[in-house]
């Protein structure tokens, strides 16, 4: 695995796999402008709206990024077992919040997800970073299908999980949720992984008067990034949420060019396939083994490296600095927003 340094002057081949929801444009902005970043290749699947429109709003955003050259395929259109579940109550009804973006002039790829991703994986010389944003279906049809791709990974950097409370449940976070079985496969795939969970997700944001002027803005880029981070969604009560900033999805991709910027332990994690805890991700934190471990009863976990602190004003100007040139301030930790 080549060594992922900050100034690091040759940019790291990466892949997303999205689900293109608001966070997810946000993520796809800051891989298309970055440049220690070569994205080389998108594949979408269905989960915080439905696939074609992932696949539509997908290949909006990157022609918005200036990355109309980049490749996008479509994937699964549903989990491996459990019927398709989107998350419109989050994203809206179609997935960017109601936010217009000119209609694509391309499609994608005639090639679905899993035939698109093995020559795009095993083909560049140096090992790819494959990340995923969204459940991992496409990722665990690739590695079920074909498992050669597992020499050429460098890593599967994965927003999902949780080391603490979930939110698709109160212990499930949504994207492992959407499809447990797919997240047990990437688990067991052998390759390195890195859990960008929850927890740390819902750490970075802007401040609101950031967000503010940034959609008010004249500028395109930064109207759309204003208007995504001001997107809000309601409480549980059915009354509008207080603004929260998050940038979401794109703080796992901001972690792979400054991963000195997350406190990261690799621990044991597994995925719970039943009952109410179907969808958690059970992080083993524990010094000293349990009564599992000599009760024969500690089998199916993976070692993980799993991020649980963040320099979230770092990563928030990160992503500004990038996407924005200009518009980064001091922003401020999500729970003083």
């Amino acid at each position: 695995m080549r060594a992922l340094r900050q100034n690091d002057p040759v940019p790291i081949p990466v892949i997303l796999d999205v689900d293109t929801g608001v966070d997810d444009a946000l993520a796809l902005l800051f891989a298309a402008a970055h440049p220690q970043l070569d994205l080389i290749g998108v594949s979408c699947v269905a989960g915080n709206a439905s696939l074609p429109r992932v696949v539509d709003n997908t290949l909006r955003v990157l022609a918005h990024a200036g990355a109309g050259h980049v490749p996008v395929a479509a994937g699964a259109h549903r989990p491996l077992i459990e019927p398709a579940r989107d998350a419109s109550h989050v994203h809206g009804a179609d997935g960017l919040a109601g936010i217009q973006l000119p209609p694509a002039t391309r499609q994608a790829e005639a090639d679905g997800a899993v035939a698109f991703l093995r020559p795009l994986i095993l083909e560049p010389p140096e090992p790819v970073t494959l990340v995923t944003l969204a459940p991992p279906t496409n990722v665990a049809l690739l590695l079920r299908t074909h498992p050669e791709v597992t020499a050429n990974i460098a890593r599967i950097v994965f927003m999902g999980g949780s080391a603490g409370p979930g939110n698709a449940t109160a212990v499930a976070e949504f994207n492992v949720w959407h499809d447990p079985e797919a997240a047990a496969i990437l688990l067991g795939s052998g390759v390195p992984l890195y859990m960008y969970g929850l927890d740390v997700f819902e750490r970075v944001s802007v401040p609101q008067d950031v967000a503010l002027e940034l959609a008010a803005s004249a500028e395109p880029r930064a109207a759309l990034v204003g208007q995504l981070i001001n997107h809000r969604i309601r409480d549980r009560d059915g009354g509008e949420s207080v603004y929260l900033g998050h940038i979401g999805d794109a703080g796992a991709v901001c972690s792979i060019v400054a991963p000195d910027a997350l406190r990261v332990e690799r621990l044991p994690v597994r995925v719970e396939l039943a009952g109410y805890g179907r969808g958690q991700t059970v992080v083993d934190r524990r010094q000293f083994p349990g009564e599992d471990l000599f009760h024969g009863l500690a089998d199916g976990w993976a070692e993980v490296d799993v991020a649980f602190e963040i320099d979230d004003v770092r990563i928030a100007n990160l992503f500004l600095d990038t996407v924005v040139p200009g518009w980064a301030a001091d922003a401020a930790p999500a729970d003083a927003v």
